[in-house]
């Protein structure tokens, strides 16, 4: 049948159904995590495809358009399909995995689609999914940077990237009183943060370093470092020297109380990042992470699944 273009969803038009695509497809030609597309022709992360399939998590199965991109899956809208066909439909494909309640559709769902949705224009068995909008708390304000009343000495933290062994690993974060959950549960570094005012930034007058609030999407190592350049490249927030911190630096930001959203971070920082790179690796072979939904340093391969990262530079 090849594709068809005419989907409303709430007054918008797809692109192209891919008729071929199914859920267990995705898992292979999408590897989300280390965001390389191996299956297709090189999809990248702002391209979508849109597929139907069979939603059958609860008692009464669903019949669903999904779209889905690289590190990208959303259900965009459920059909208003007759109840008799879509259990059918899963009836026929037989026992699932208890971790498997999504089904391709069959060829009589597909037939069924073809003529009451996409050929008759008919938009009214199309039901959006209407995506609630969530703002993440940011805490309360911190001071302005030109309000500041910081008078201490600067605490000056390593700055260039290591090799740390398993067993350096506690006497490091007790040198510098870091907060570590296994290592160090009773130490609790001072920072002093303050407001930049761009919405990006904020600046911890202790370390005399620049943080980013947010960070980076995860990704493999080798395309890490290439989107660091890209940052720099493109001056995020006035700035082109952002790099990734050092586990001494990053590891200064822990604090020893996990906030309401989940982190052991200020709340000025967002949870998107819950583990990232830091500049340093292991011998024989790994890098290390500071995972702030743990409260701990780790160290795994760098490629997949890769980690986050929240870049610093030296004000």
């Amino acid at each position: 049948m090849g594709m068809f273009q005419k989907l409303k969803i709430g007054g918008t038009v797809t692109p192209a159904i891919d008729w071929e695509l199914t859920p267990d497809l995705t898992f292979g030609t999408f590897e989300s995590w280390g965001g390389r597309e191996s299956v297709r022709s090189r999809v990248s992360d702002t391209e979508r495809v849109y597929y139907f399939f069979v939603d059958a998590w609860e008692d009464v199965p669903k019949l669903c358009l999904m779209e889905r991109g690289v590190k990208h899956a959303e259900v965009l809208a459920e059909i208003d399909a007759p109840v008799e066909m879509i259990q059918a439909c899963v009836a026929q494909q037989g026992t699932s995995s208890l971790f498997e309640k999504s089904y391709a559709i069959d060829s009589t769902v597909k037939d069924w689609l073809i003529t009451n949705v996409m050929e008759s224009g008919d938009d009214s068995k199309v039901i959006p999914i209407i995506k609630e909008i969530i703002v993440e708390d940011m805490g309360e304000a911190l001071v302005a940077l030109a309000d500041s009343d910081f008078s201490g000495a600067v605490t000056t933290l390593p700055r260039e990237a290591s090799y740390i062994q398993q067993s350096e690993v506690a006497s490091l974060m007790k040198k510098w009183n870091f907060f570590e959950a296994e290592h160090n549960p009773e130490g609790s570094f001072a920072n002093h943060l303050v407001d930049t005012g761009d919405g990006l930034t904020v600046v911890d007058q202790q370390t005399g370093l620049m943080w980013q609030k947010g960070g980076l999407d995860i990704t493999a190592i080798r395309t890490m470092l290439r989107n660091i350049e890209k940052v720099n490249q493109e001056d995020y927030a006035g700035h082109n020297d952002w790099r990734m911190p050092t586990i001494e630096e990053a590891m200064s930001l822990m604090d020893p109380v996990q906030n309401s959203k989940g982190t052991y971070l200020q709340p000025c920082f967002s949870k998107e990042q819950p583990f990232i790179f830091v500049a340093a690796k292991r011998k024989p072979g790994g890098y290390w992470f500071v995972d702030y939904k743990q409260g701990r340093a780790f160290w795994s391969s760098g490629t997949i699944p890769g980690a986050f990262a929240r870049l610093c530079r030296t004000v």
